[in-house]
């Protein structure tokens, strides 16, 4: 009886967990709306949202309710079913990905006389960042699916474009992951994490942006395109094909389509802190976790990943309204002429270098 009441605290624990991360990213991707706009009046000079509540924080509330009660259209000649499973499959690969990132440190509870170890994690497979380009990729057929089951050329035009841009960087962001794990010796995020403990060790710094900056660099720009976020968002270019791949949604299912993409910016930006910039580690963290409770240790590992999530997104915005929008074959010849062949010289310098100083 003790084991399987063990057994069904884990499964509620999983459950929680997974509940609590669907509900944040949700509240992230609604205030990551009211944030990009804030973003963009302070820096063209303007107020923003300022009406629904306090410096206007219920904007995101108000945005929702007028998708949520708005009238649903579904197009005559488009095909039904693949034209409301779009939005869906793209909301959920985009959630799925959230799964493997190690949030913040184990910690030990004590139930029922007997002390458990609780993990800020889903599930922490041995393959975490394969699993991560698995469900990545697949987010690009929802985008397809809405493209060209509205039966509308301007979408399909910009369905194509998502998947030869994803395609182009797709490639890029693998082979510039590939040197970092060559480095780490792992797939799991986890021991990715912990390779990265701390700050600073045997006088050198342990998080991997210092040891492979320029497979961050490329590993950023393709996030960038990823996202399908300016300087790349040629799959919503408004001056040349209207909304794109989303022009023919309206209600809940457009709003699918905008919460996913904050969602997945959610995500690039928790991978990014996760996989070069020490997840959940700061400095002097060992100092932290001696003086404190472990549980407030876990909820500090926690909000130090959200501040470095926080500070990507911001990133993120902040070059959307700085930079203008690439041409089409230069978003291409970027991707194919320019990171690709970078990405390769990295792998090879970083397997020199490993071969060099450490398998002597």
């Amino acid at each position: 009886m003790l084991l399987l009441s063990i057994d069904w605290i884990f499964i509620i624990e999983k459950v929680v967990l997974i509940l609590v991360i669907i509900l944040s990213s949700f509240g992230v991707a609604a205030y990551a709306t009211w944030g990009e706009r804030k973003v963009a009046a302070i820096m063209q000079d303007r107020i923003g949202p300022a009406r629904a509540g306090i410096f206007g924080l219920l904007q995101p509330l108000a945005d929702g309710g007028k998708l949520f009660f708005k009238e649903e259209i579904v197009p005559d000649r488009s095909t039904r079913t693949l034209f409301i499973l779009g939005p869906a499959l793209f909301m959920v690969t985009a959630l799925m990905t959230s799964a493997v990132i190690p949030w913040g440190p184990d910690f030990t509870m004590t139930i029922g006389g007997t002390e458990r170890s609780v993990s800020l994690q889903v599930a922490d497979i041995n393959i975490g960042i394969l699993y991560i380009f698995g469900v990545v990729s697949l987010g690009v057929y929802g985008i397809m699916l809405g493209g060209w089951s509205s039966n509308n050329k301007f979408s399909l035009l910009s369905a194509i474009r998502a998947a030869s841009q994803s395609i182009s960087y797709e490639l890029a962001m693998g082979l510039s992951l590939i040197a970092v794990l060559m480095v780490t010796q792992t797939l799991s995020l986890r021991e990715i994490v912990g390779q990265q403990h701390g700050f600073w060790s045997d006088g050198y710094f342990t998080w991997n942006f210092f040891k492979q900056p320029l497979a961050f660099l490329i590993f950023l720009v393709c996030s960038f395109a990823e996202l399908n976020r300016a300087p790349f968002d040629m799959p919503e270019c408004e001056s040349e094909l209207n909304m794109g791949y989303h022009q023919e949604y309206s209600s809940m299912k457009l709003g699918l389509y905008l919460f996913a993409e904050y969602i997945n910016m959610f995500i690039s930006s928790a991978v990014l802190s996760t996989v070069f910039f020490g997840g959940y580690n700061f400095p002097w963290m060992d100092q932290v976790q001696a003086a404190v409770p472990g549980g407030l240790f876990s909820i500090i590992c926690v909000t130090v990943l959200m501040i470095k999530v926080v500070g990507f997104i911001l990133f993120f915005m902040f070059i959307r309204w700085t930079l203008p929008r690439f041409r089409y074959d230069q978003l291409l010849n970027l991707g194919w002429k320019g990171l690709i062949p970078l990405a390769l010289i990295n792998l090879v310098i970083t397997g020199g270098v490993i071969l060099f100083f450490f398998n002597k």
